[in-house]
């Protein structure tokens, strides 16, 4: 098999002794951030020798292409976009530092994600609908290498989707000003112009998250071998476990556990480079 190295800054040395502990007989550069070693054996001292120099590691088999998949599902805040988007839209009302709090347990498992999503909802009552749009404006980014990586993507002939346990205001953006062909999430509701407080319906999260991406897999046919899933909380463990290839996205520990591949230094178009 092959061992993709990534990582800001890769040192020879780095690949020369990476090369010797996994037994790979050829070096080959993919970017400036990302290296193939050919003919590679897993060995146990790769992880812990990455980890020490700051690089990202994965071991692929060599005959997986990136067109061997279908469709690529990926979670919203803090994958696809750099930001949590609840989080800042909770800073236009005065109360960021508390919904944060709940965020960062949720991404963590510590708090069952509806009821997380309900008690930092209630939070907003009040705010102004028109403030949601200056969030967008003022404060959303993509996480870097997005759109690097879904340009690849898609000439490989991939499908593209974004599920949030956020907010469709935002996921309906995204999905234009990105060209995605599927996007789903959870809808505030709003009355005389301003946020209630509540969410609309039922609450995608965990569960939610993976019967889309389910539903989606299953109308275009693919099997599950062929969909490549990315998030980094553990709101999107399900979802992951719905796709033949996981990716954590610079994610929480219980993610990097239970994903195929982790991806902690570079951007999102590191996903790209672990495929031939």
């Amino acid at each position: 098999m092959n061992l993709i190295i990534q990582g800001l800054e890769i040192e020879n040395r780095d690949l020369r002794e990476l090369a010797k502990l996994a037994g790979a007989n050829g070096i080959e550069r993919i970017t400036g951030q990302a290296f193939r070693l050919r003919n590679a054996s897993r060995r146990d001292e790769v992880p812990e020798y990455c980890v020490d120099a700051g690089l990202d590691f994965a071991f692929v088999e060599q005959t997986v292409r990136l067109s061997d998949f279908g469709l690529v599902a990926m979670d919203m805040d803090s994958t696809l976009l750099a930001i949590e988007s609840i989080d800042e839209i909770a800073d236009m009302q005065g109360v960021k530092p508390q919904v944060a709090e709940i965020t960062q347990r949720t991404m963590r498992g510590e708090i069952v994600f509806a009821e997380s999503l309900r008690q930092r909802t209630a939070l907003l009552q009040g705010l102004a609908e028109d403030a949601l749009q200056r969030v967008y404006d003022e404060r959303v980014r993509l996480s870097p290498g997005a759109e690097k990586m879904l340009q690849q993507m898609k000439s490989a002939g991939l499908k593209t989707m974004v599920i949030s346990g956020g907010f469709t205001f935002f996921t309906d953006r995204i999905k234009t000003k990105l060209s995605l062909d599927y996007a789903a999430a959870n809808t505030f509701e709003v009355a005389n112009g301003r946020l209630t407080g509540k969410v609309l319906g039922e609450i995608i999260g965990s569960s939610g998250k993976a019967e889309v991406l389910k539903k989606v897999r299953e109308e275009l046919g693919l099997k599950r071998e062929q969909v490549i899933a990315i998030g980094d909380g553990a709101n999107d463990l399900k979802m992951l476990e719905e796709a033949g290839v996981s990716i954590a996205y610079h994610a929480k520990p219980i993610v990097q556990e239970n994903a195929t591949y982790a991806i902690n230094h570079v951007g999102l178009d590191g996903v790209v480079n672990l495929f031939g």
